[in-house]
């Protein structure tokens, strides 16, 4: 039922922090301009934690409307709270969205047990006309839907057919697909993960949510298309290709601090945002806690890209036609990316 890229659409912002609604509106035509699957409203990538409910409507809203069903769209309406999550779900079937992706309920982390009993079930209950889609991302939740649980899900429930996998554990990725079957849908949650994930005949995933599919959603979609096709060869090919922006999803670098070095994580979509205001594509800033790169993790995020430039230019060829950029200047002139990042 899923196969391809999905991608996890950012939520561009105006200087206020407000919500850019044109922007957004522009971006949703590239997506579906360079062909893909579908596109995922109000992921983690698009800043759900501080997207107060009506405003994730909004967007969820724009997206759908404006797919007009030129390609699938699923909702982000999962959180820490059942009774929440039921009802962004009950918003997100009233627009007309007939996906949603429910994440592992996060900080107070419940078991396997009782995210299946009383978070995944209650809402694969109430909605069977929506195919529910677990989110399992231990990394950021501190809780697991283990793939035992998932298995019982998708026996009792007809609208639980998917997963999307961000453990980035081989091993489970593998339990779910024995437990559950051959028809059961794994997607990669992890852009870097997708390639070997889709090929190895043990998980057989049959496509990704993806980021980086932000920047570069015509090639991710070739990517997960040529191994659907069995051109794994090519698909490789083109996953190496990828793989300097896979490895920018989340940058670490290390920091001076008068009181010695520490590690500073720029998670997810702050990398893939700063990036896109580089190359001249609706971003603009995150929501805090959130905020800007120090300049190391900025250097690591501008190398990557001027790597898949130099190298392929093919990849980020589709942004330049589009959003009518020269990305000969974006890339290497400082006026760009001035002011992203902190002193």
């Amino acid at each position: 039922m899923f196969k391809g890229c999905y991608t996890a659409l950012i939520t561009p912002m105006l200087g206020n922090q407000e919500i850019d609604f044109e922007g957004l509106e522009t971006l949703i035509e590239f997506q579906i301009s360079q062909g893909v699957s579908g596109i995922l409203a109000v992921g983690t990538t698009g800043e759900s934690a501080t997207l107060d409910s009506e405003e994730q409507m909004a967007v969820t809203k724009k997206v759908y409307t404006r797919c007009n069903e030129r390609v699938t769209v699923i909702a982000g309406t999962g959180c820490n709270s059942t009774r929440k999550a039921i009802e962004n779900t009950k918003k997100a079937y009233s627009i007309g969205v007939r996906a949603a992706l429910l994440v592992d309920p996060y900080y107070n982390g419940p078991s396997s047990l009782e995210i299946r009993r009383e978070y995944i079930a209650p809402i694969a209950e109430k909605f069977p006309e929506i195919q529910i889609i677990p989110y399992v991302i231990p990394g950021r939740t501190g809780t697991q839907l283990l793939p035992q649980d998932i298995a019982i899900l998708h026996r009792q429930y007809a609208n639980v057919q998917a997963v999307k996998e961000s453990t980035g554990d081989f091993e489970n990725m593998k339990l779910i697909r024995q437990l559950c079957g051959q028809q059961f849908c794994i997607l990669s949650g992890d852009d870097d993960k997708t390639y070997k994930m889709m090929t190895d005949a043990e998980i057989k995933a049959s496509g990704v949510i993806s980021v980086i599919s932000n920047i570069a959603p015509a090639a991710v979609q070739k990517m997960t298309s040529l191994v659907l096709e069995g051109k794994t060869s090519e698909a490789k090919n083109l996953c190496e290709k990828l793989n300097p922006l896979f490895q920018i999803v989340t940058v670490k670098t290390a920091e001076e601090t008068p009181f010695g070095n520490v590690i500073v994580k720029a998670r997810n979509p702050l990398p893939c945002k700063t990036l896109m205001n580089v190359l001249g594509m609706p971003s603009g800033p995150l929501r805090p806690p959130l905020g800007k790169m120090t300049r190391k993790g900025f250097e690591t995020v501008l190398n990557a890209a001027r790597e898949v430039y130099e190298k392929s230019p093919e990849i980020l060829k589709p942004v330049e036609d589009f959003f009518d950029v020269d990305l000969s200047e974006r890339l290497y002139k400082e006026k760009f990316w001035k002011g992203l990042t902190y002193d």
